[in-house]
Formats: C-alpha cells, structure tokens, sequence
C-alpha cells in the first residue's frame, strides 16, 4: 500500500473547527468528498466540522481562491468562521502582506481584513434578505415562524421565547435541514433575542449537524432580527463557542462579521490515495 503524507493545519473560530489543506499538497485525481468525511471523522480521524482547501494560485476573479466542504462530504457556499480562519492562514504563512483581501468562494468573491486586536472581520456582502417576512413551517406537527435569509448560503431563523431544549434541538434540527420545502437544504438557526444588541443562538448546520458557531447563521440571525424590528442593526450575536459580533450596514447594504480565528495545531495525515481519490 502507498502511502501518501497530507500536511495540514487545525483551526478555529468559536468553536467551529475545520482541517486546512493548501491545493498544491493534494495528490491528483482527489475527491473533496471523500476526503472531508475521512478528515472530519472525531473517532477515526482528525476530526473537524469541515475542510478548507486553500488555493493560493493567482486568480483573475480574486487573490486567493478556497473549496469548502461539511464534514458529511457536501459542499457548502461560504462559512463566515472558515473564511476568518482562511485569512489568518495565509496572511501568517507569508502569502500575502495585505491585510484586506479578496477570495473566490461558491458564494462569490469574499473581503476578509485582519484587525490589529487578532480578530479578522469579514464583508460577507449583500444579503437576500426575502424582506425578512416571517413563514410558517410545520414539522412533526409543530408549527414555526422563520424568516428565510441567505448570507453565502441559506437560513432559517427562527426566535423563541425560551432557550431551546437539547431534545427539540436535536429533534426539529435535522428535521427542518432537510425539509422539502429546502430543496438544497438549510441551515437552522434557534434564537433568543436578550436585547437590542445582543442575540442567544443555537445552529443545526446543514452538512454538520450541531456545531459551536456559525458565522454566517450569526449574519442571518441579526438581519432577520432587525427586519423584524427586535433588534439594532449592530449586535452581538453568543453562542456555545462564543462572541461574534455583527453589523449590518445599511448605506452599502452589506454585512461585516468579526471574531477570533485560532491555530490549534499542525500535523501530518498519512493518507491511502485509493480511499480518496476517484
């Protein structure tokens, strides 16, 4: 058997975790796939919430280019604390000096800038607001008001009174990603609006499951507020993994998210390329 050598690095941001891998480092013929539900695996694995590959490649639509994919194999559009993480990653391994750059994603070309505090903030870009209107969805018989955003990619926010249980969290959290009237599937977000500027939320991921942040999520979350009149347009969004803070700019009509993006550790996986590769 040969044996290939992947080196990776381990990030996160609030608690969302993913392996980053440079695109010049895979062996030909690798399926993304495949490779991101080996990677993701807690037990077998490494174990992350997702993969970043990172394309340092000039492009001509962005400096930098990125593929990311959910720790169940699939594809995502963007990831708000990926792409915090994405742009600490290539800033502190020397390939750009900037510290406001571009980046191609499947949602678009992305502007993340690096702040002097450590944290990195990123122009998510204009939202599809769908006019925040609040939606019915019944689910195993209980009915839910959502409003449906997307931010790179698709949420359903939902508000609640109370904080939710662990057991309607796992109960209605898968049920609603993959609800026929998502045809891609969705991102659900849980919240508890505190105040006008602060927002307790709970994410069931689309391709992950339960996961500690969801940057994206905490975007939609407060514009899906603000239309609705709860909150301000500038809030803190907390959830299991901690802060983030979000803004949404009225005059450019683009929302910024800021937050940490930590190094956790290097390393080498020892890679069979018949179990990845197509």
């Amino acid at each position: 058997m040969t044996i290939f050598v992947l080196p990776f690095e381990k990030m996160h941001g609030t608690g969302n975790d993913f392996i980053l891998l440079e695109k010049r480092h895979l062996p030909n013929g690798i399926n993304l796939s495949k490779l991101a539900r080996l990677i993701c695996d807690r037990h077998f694995s490494i174990g992350a919430d997702g993969i970043i590959v990172v394309d340092i490649s000039p492009n001509k639509d962005a400096d930098f280019a990125w593929d990311y994919f959910n720790s169940d194999g699939s594809e995502a559009e963007m990831c708000g604390n990926g792409m915090r993480c994405f742009a600490r990653y290539v800033y502190e391994r020397g390939f750009t000096d900037e510290t406001t750059f571009s980046v191609l994603t499947k949602g678009g070309v992305i502007k993340p800038s690096l702040e002097d505090d450590g944290t990195v903030t990123v122009d998510m870009g204009m939202p599809n607001t769908n006019g925040g209107v609040k939606n019915k969805l019944t689910v195993d018989g209980k009915e839910f008001l959502y409003s449906y955003i997307e931010t790179g990619n698709p949420h359903c926010v939902i508000f609640i009174d109370d904080e939710i249980s662990n057991k309607e969290f796992y109960t209605y959290g898968p049920m609603i990603e993959k609800h026929e009237k998502f045809k891609k599937g969705v991102n659900v977000e849980f919240a508890k609006v505190i105040n006008e500027n602060q927002i307790l939320l709970r994410v069931w991921e689309r391709g992950a499951g339960p996961t500690l942040a969801c940057g994206t999520g905490a975007c939609a979350t407060l514009i899906a507020a603000n239309l609705n009149g709860l909150t301000d347009d500038n809030a803190n969004v907390v959830l299991p993994g901690g802060k983030l803070k979000i803004k949404w700019d009225k005059a450019t009509k683009k929302v910024f998210l800021n937050g940490p993006a930590e190094f956790v550790f290097a390393g080498q996986l020892n890679l069979d390329p018949k179990i990845v590769c197509d």
